[in-house]
């Protein structure tokens, strides 16, 4: 592998983690003047020209330059940011974006065409007179990109009187292309000003003379934090920026002290590298092996018990702790924050807004909440259903909100919070609400429904039709909604994930959605119970009790069987077509999904276990009533309830 694809990955990693920080500050720019996102959204454009520069995508280095100069225009205060300004930079974002997908495939960026955001760019430059001030000032950067100079002894000249800064960048010890490293923090700092001196010199460093420690004086008005910045990344250990003294000759022991600073520097920084980038791939091989450790320790342990081995049992304990631990240290790790996809949501309520015409204030807490990855990948599509939902059919237009005396400006607010062992997303809006006759008029109107049961039906039960395959209350088919794809999606993923959803709405004050989600779904505590001689498993977490069960004592109730139980009526779900007619039952387990209990009758409790809950294969397909299968510590393969399509 070259040099140059080695690097890809760290251009796509650092250009991802970049464009993230420009659209948030675009989106937060636009609702009013704030210095630091334009701070932010400078230094953004200002790291992806330089990491595009120094990698040779010339179209996204011209893109980045043409938005650079409508900030330099904001950032001196001679520009505002305007809705078409920032529906402008949005677009050019979006550009900026498949670029970035470009290069992980291994393109160039030369297939991207940026003429048409480039020259918006600039025409927008000239109706603002900004084009003579933009070339004077981008003429001394123009030179530093042709002229860098080979050493300290060679230093460029400052005619333009700019604050000069000494920088000492140190490479972390464990990069394996320390050379191509130290060039892409070069070029990042050669878009910012004009280098005056560089050791070792840019020929040394290509010849393979560079020990990790790279010493750079520039002038530059980005100030210090700006350049740390520019210089830092991945796989930089660390960047020290101060202030240049004034220009002294030079005298013999200096360099001795530069050759014993970075070393020193070296020794102590390596210790402050905390984050590694990991393939996402070798942590799902290692969870799978932490799953076979949690499989064959009950395995191990039925063992030691059968034998009654003193030495055996001690150090199965010993076995178990560490299992134990190394569990639950790698489900942290596999943990992820929820604003890996908040992030994205505010430009999706903005463009919804701006389609629809509606002003639409949106405010997301509890980003910090963290989720399974394997939870997480099967949140995105729901999230992004209902927040346009939300936007699109719950948000009134604003002279509607006028009429009804409420603010022109609407609200939607996401917010997550831990309850117990679950993660709650919560979706709420103070739009119109749910308009239950219109909804039921709509199901009889598709022939979900007919008019008698409709008339019969709860508010509840009225809002469950939301989630029927095919159903929208849309009157026209758009680009947001109407084709009667959507909430049948959210309720289908959000169940594939072991959760559920809840709908509280109020007409004419809003709605809320409510997501209840398990926090990882690989590893989990189940009852295991004994039906018919067959063995089978129930997450604890859906029991609610275990109680006594005589045959004597139940109703039919139409064509099935209840039990009147602490004075609730319960429905025995009786699992003869999964396990055969037992005649033994003497135990109710019962289980509760939403606020809808049922009783299942069994055998025998045989107790708790932590198991391995593995997905059905492709062959079989999903089975209603099984969420996946299991393997005991005597080697029995037994399915595991979903409870969820069982109540």
């Amino acid at each position: 592998m070259s040099e140059f694809e080695a690097y890809r990955g760290l251009f796509v990693a650092e250009s991802r983690e970049n464009h993230e920080n420009l659209v948030k500050n675009l989106l937060i720019l636009e609702k009013g003047p704030d210095q630091n996102a334009i701070d932010e959204i400078f230094r953004s454009v200002h790291t992806l020209k330089g990491a595009s520069a120094s990698m040779g995508f010339a179209e996204m280095e011209r893109l980045c330059h043409a938005m650079e100069d409508v900030f330099q225009l904001v950032r001196s205060g001679t520009a505002e940011i305007t809705e078409d300004l920032c529906s402008l930079l949005l677009a050019c974002s979006d550009l900026l974006e498949q670029m970035i997908d470009d290069v992980e495939g291994g393109g160039d960026t030369s297939s991207m065409n940026a003429d048409k955001q480039v020259n918006a760019l600039k025409a927008w430059i000239e109706q603002r007179g900004g084009g003579k001030a933009q070339k004077k000032a981008t003429a001394p950067a123009a030179k530093a990109r042709d002229a860098t100079p080979a050493t300290e002894t060679e230093p460029s000249d400052n005619s333009g009187g700019l604050p000069e800064y000494d920088l000492q960048v140190t490479v972390a010890s464990e990069c394996m292309m320390k050379d191509v490293r130290a060039l892409l923090a070069i070029g990042n700092l050669e878009s910012l000003g004009t280098i005056l001196s560089l050791n070792p010199s840019k020929e040394a460093i290509d010849e393979g003379n560079f020990d990790g420690v790279l010493t750079i004086r520039i002038a530059s008005d980005a100030g210090e934090e700006a350049l740390k910045t520019a210089a830092s990344g991945t796989e930089i250990a660390d960047v020290d920026v101060k202030p240049a003294a004034k220009q002294e000759p030079a005298s013999p022991k200096k360099p001795t002290d530069a050759d014993k600073k970075p070393a020193a520097a070296t020794a102590d920084k390596s210790r402050e590298i905390k984050n590694l980038r990991v393939d996402i791939h070798q942590l799902d091989h290692i969870m799978n092996l932490v799953e076979d450790l949690v499989i064959n320790r009950g395995r191990l342990k039925q063992i030691a018990e059968q034998h009654r081995i003193k030495e055996m049992d001690e150090a199965i304990g010993m076995v178990e702790r560490s299992v134990s631990d190394l569990q639950n240290l790698m489900m942290n790790i596999r943990m992820i924050p929820l604003n890996q996809i908040f992030n994205r949501l505010p430009r999706v309520v903005r463009d919804v807004a701006i389609y629809d015409s509606k002003e639409v204030e949106f405010v997301i807490e509890g980003g910090e909440t963290e989720l399974d990855r394997s939870v997480m990948d099967g949140l995105n599509d729901p999230l992004l259903h209902l927040i346009r939902n939300s936007v699109n059919h719950g948000i009134e237009s604003p002279d509607a909100r006028e009429k009804a005396g409420k603010p022109r400006k609407g609200f939607v607010k996401l917010s997550a919070y831990r309850d117990r062992d679950n993660v709650i997303i919560k979706l709420t809006d103070d739009g119109a609400g749910i308009n239950v006759e219109k909804v039921k008029s709509k199901a009889i109107e598709k022939g979900l429904i007919t008019q008698d049961t409709a008339n019969t039906l709860t508010t509840d039960q009225a809002v469950d039709l939301l989630f029927q395959p095919g159903f929208s209350t849309a009157d026209k088919i758009s680009d947001i909604s109407g084709r009667g794809v959507g909430l049948d999606v959210v309720k289908r993923s959000i169940e594939s994930l072991k959760g559920t959803i809840r709908v509280e709405t109020t007409p004419g004050k809003g709605s809320c959605f409510e997501l209840l989600l398990p926090p990882t779904m690989a590893i989990v505590d189940v009852m295991i119970v004994r039906i018919n001689g067959r063995r089978l498993g129930i997450p604890i977490s859906s029991i609610v009790e275990v109680a006594n069960f005589k045959r004597d004592a139940t109703h039919f109730i139409g064509k099935g069987e209840a039990v009147l139980l602490r004075d609730e009526v319960l429905q025995l779900m009786w699992l003869n077509d999964m396990v055969g007619l037992s005649e033994v039952c003497e135990i109710l387990i019962v289980v509760q999904y939403e606020k809808r209990k049922c009783c299942i009758p069994v055998d025998l409790v045989e107790g708790q276990q932590e198991v391995v809950v593995k997905p059905l294969s492709k062959l079989i397909g999903n089975t209603r009533g099984v969420s996946g299968i299991t393997i005991l510590g005597d080697g029995e393969v037994i399915p595991v309830l979903d409870v969820n399509t069982i109540a």
